[in-house]
């Protein structure tokens, strides 16, 4: 059957975005459709779309605050404007509020992306999903918005760690300047200054050392981090291409992090995870990675004793890898691939 080409934006907020888009962009472009894409200044985004080959319109650069918030919306929505009305896009794609606000002022459909629960991401379902004309979500979160709300079996990170995507590269242990086999953590931290993480915390100064000091004993600790390091820990920072993050992940021994997305980029990798911050009994991803498939595990920061706790426990284990992917193998078989499901709903859309 032959595919009637379209034009597509794609809206990327966060690194994140990147990842999530990066193949179905691809793929629709082979298909023969136009793809536009849009970027947010923040963080690595811009750095990802280059290293992936992408041509990009930036549009606004991240700001703080709440009328840093507001200013930066009405600079991303014009921006988002523009590139749609010169590309003459018909569907708008992203994690995005500026696309629900312009696609109705160019005869354009919004389609938006989000696996984060309306209960936690508030600021952007009251923006974004009432003027959206289709909502994306996977089964999990348990929401109904309507009959403009789509569901799908899947999480959104599986749409680049599926292993018909994603295959981890040896190469990177050499990088690192270990050996196949080394045992290594990797821990992030970060900022949580996003809209929906207002009043959220993570780890602390004391809990980062105390957490880095225990760690170093039994391996290489390999530290990510948006935010300044304090002296001591600065020497474990790793500096590498961002788009060899998830190749380093992938061959780590156990994820420590502060990071709602890392958290479940390692355990659909098959990798140990602790999170540790303000959301740790919240988040339907994240919940249903921990309690149907003990792939995660989630404390807040003041749990200092069952955080290490869990860390002796694993690091004691010798068959801990094996275990967890076992435990990977049972997502899978249970989850979607993501980015074909996500190229055919838009190539199927009128």
């Amino acid at each position: 059957m032959d595919i009637k080409p379209k034009r597509i934006l794609v809206d990327i907020g966060h690194p994140a975005h990147v990842h999530l888009f990066r193949n179905a962009i691809h793929i629709w472009q082979s298909h023969g459709h136009r793809v536009t894409i849009t970027a947010r200044e923040k963080d690595v985004t811009l750095a990802l779309l280059d290293a992936y080959g992408f041509t990009y319109d930036v549009v606004s650069k991240a700001r703080r605050g709440t009328l840093g918030l507001a200013i930066e919306m009405v600079e991303h929505d014009l921006g988002v404007l523009k590139a749609a009305v010169r590309d003459r896009s018909q569907l708008l794609i992203g994690t995005s509020v500026s696309i629900t606000h312009v696609a109705p002022l160019i005869g354009a459909q919004s389609i938006v992306f989000n696996e984060d629960d309306a209960s936690v991401a508030k600021s952007f379902v009251r923006l974004s999903y009432p003027l959206a004309h289709k909502i994306v979500t996977p089964t999990i979160l348990n929401e109904n918005h309507g009959k403009k709300h789509i569901t799908y079996e899947g999480i959104q990170e599986l749409a680049y760690l599926h292993p018909n995507y994603f295959t981890p590269d040896q190469k990177i242990i050499e990088k690192l300047k270990l050996k196949f086999g080394d045992r290594y953590f990797l821990v992030r931290f970060v900022t949580l200054k996003a809209a929906h993480d207002q009043g959220e915390f993570g780890m602390g100064t004391d809990l980062q050392l105390k957490l880095i000091s225990f760690l170093k004993q039994y391996g290489k600790v390999f530290i990510t981090s948006e935010a300044p390091l304090q002296k001591d820990l600065e020497p474990y920072r790793i500096h590498i291409d961002p788009a060899e993050m998830h190749h380093i992940l992938a061959f780590a021994s156990i994820f420590i992090g502060d990071s709602q997305s890392m958290a479940v980029e390692a355990a659909i990798l098959g990798i140990p995870s602790l999170r540790i911050n303000s959301f740790a009994n919240r988040c339907s991803i994240l919940q249903e990675l921990q309690k149907k498939y003990q792939l995660t595990y989630a404390f807040f920061p003041y749990q200092e004793e069952a955080i290490f706790t869990k860390l002796e426990n694993w690091l004691a284990d010798d068959d801990l890898h094996n275990k967890w992917q076992q435990k990977r193998k049972q997502l899978l078989a249970n989850k979607i691939d993501v980015t074909a499901w996500m190229v055919d709903f838009i190539e199927d859309l009128d």
